[in-house]
């Protein structure tokens, strides 16, 4: 296992884009990720955009975003209503969100869904990431539901208990409407973190898992 180093003097890791279908997706995917790199640099640019939500969802959504983000230097956080799980249909509109978002904003790291989630929303966020972000690190995290599509993650990232325990707080704490869900709990969250954690051999016992289809190093 080689460790790998995201950002280094020569290219340092300034901005970092992240991109959910629903509410809670990036902070239940990436989450402690984002903790992590934001505790190391504040000075990381952070552009946080959700596709979809309601009027409740998108209050949780802005609560959520602004805790893992809170010392964040310089944030953007944009909550869009794309209806949920119709995706597929509107893929032409969110194309379009997607081509000025390549206007405003020039990532250095771009934390998405999965290509293989079997959710149809998360497969159109992936494929219009890599449809318009050619020449960028992506990271393409994961999501624990019920449809038993966790895959094998070929990138980890290293995390100690406490940074997976906030960010079990931060998304309990901000989505309250999802509390009622039987997976929605912090043993969910910190029990993948552990067996990615396992496979990473990492000195935090803790790890979030991706799947990296193209590094150049």
């Amino acid at each position: 296992m080689v460790e790998f180093q995201l950002g280094s003097p020569r290219q340092p890791l300034r901005r970092i884009l992240c991109l959910g279908s629903h509410c809670d997706d990036i902070e239940i995917g990436c989450g402690g990720t984002i903790l992590r790199l934001l505790g190391e640099n504040p000075g990381i640019e952070i552009y946080w955009l959700v596709f979809s939500s309601t009027s409740v969802r998108k209050k949780e959504a802005l609560r959520a975003a602004n805790l893992f983000l809170a010392s964040a230097k310089k944030k953007k956080i944009a909550i869009r209503s794309y209806r949920d799980s119709f995706f597929p249909s509107q893929q032409a509109q969110i194309k379009g969100e997607f081509e000025k978002l390549k206007k405003e904003f020039t990532p250095d790291l771009i934390l998405t869904h999965h290509r293989h989630d079997l959710h149809q929303d998360h497969r159109v966020i992936c494929e219009l990431t890599w449809n318009t972000f050619r020449s960028h690190l992506i990271l393409e995290y994961e999501i624990p539901k019920y449809d038993g599509d966790l895959g094998i993650p070929n990138f980890f990232i290293g995390l100690d208990r406490s940074i997976c325990e906030r960010k079990s707080k931060h998304i309990l704490d901000a989505f309250a409407s999802q509390r009622a869900k039987q997976w929605f709990t912090a043993d969910t969250f910190m029990g993948l973190q552990r067996i990615r954690g396992i496979e990473a051999n990492s000195p935090g016992g803790y790890a979030e898992g991706f799947h990296c289809r193209k590094l150049v190093w």
